[in-house]
């Protein structure tokens, strides 16, 4: 059973720093794509940030040259590290990629979830 899990939200102040990771486990043969996504109050859930397989990257505009993602695939895990927050930034933000199982053909997953708070 695959799993994704998240850590690395909290509450900070405006300007400061957070690192997130995702841990994926469970039977995995490959890995394609992995991102961030997050969702605000009352939004809809957008993604932040992707990675391919190769490393390539893409961002939403509002996190350009404030975020990083990166990935360690020996280890099946994604990082997103954001710096420079914003209060509009707040949102749970979701880790979510395409796996490969040993019985299971490629399709997403997704994490559970994790709160970031950005205070003014």
């Amino acid at each position: 059973q695959v799993q994704l899990v998240e850590s690395g939200g909290g509450l900070v102040q405006a300007g400061r720093s957070l690192r997130l990771s995702c841990a994926a486990s469970g039977g995995i043969f490959s890995i394609n794509y992995m991102g961030w996504y997050r969702q605000a109050p009352g939004k809809e859930r957008e993604l932040v940030a992707h990675i391919t397989s190769g490393g390539r990257t893409s961002y939403i505009d509002s996190v350009k040259g404030r975020f990083t993602i990166s990935r360690d695939n020996a280890k099946n895990t994604v990082y997103l590290q954001m710096d420079n927050l914003k209060p509009e930034d707040t949102a749970v933000y979701y880790c979510n990629a395409e796996i490969g199982t040993v019985v299971v053909a490629f399709r997403p997953y997704w994490g559970q979830g994790t709160q970031v708070t950005v205070s003014s």
